[in-house]
């Protein structure tokens, strides 16, 4: 059974992440365009999920973590070579 992505604003903050964000910051725009192209993906992803049973974790949120190391090159962070190979 598939999971909802379901999107917390705020867990264990007091302030908003949006509001850490800058309003012309790049990722807004890489946010916006993978939750695009993830919400275009549903009828393909409810089709590889059965109707019973306990839910999963969406397949929407495991791309989005996926995503993460690869938006972490701009910080000047060193990814490791599996980074690497996955972006």
């Amino acid at each position: 059974m598939r999971g909802d992505d379901q999107q917390q604003s705020e867990m264990f903050s007091y302030v908003c992440l949006q509001d850490r964000v800058p309003q012309d910051h790049p990722l807004r725009t890489i946010r916006k365009s993978v939750d695009d192209v993830l919400r275009a993906m549903a009828k393909d992803f409810d089709g590889l999920y059965v109707c019973t049973g306990r839910p999963s974790v969406p397949p929407e949120r495991l791309l989005r973590a996926a995503l993460v190391p690869c938006t972490a090159r701009g910080t000047g962070r060193k990814p490791s070579s599996a980074t690497w190979a996955t972006c």
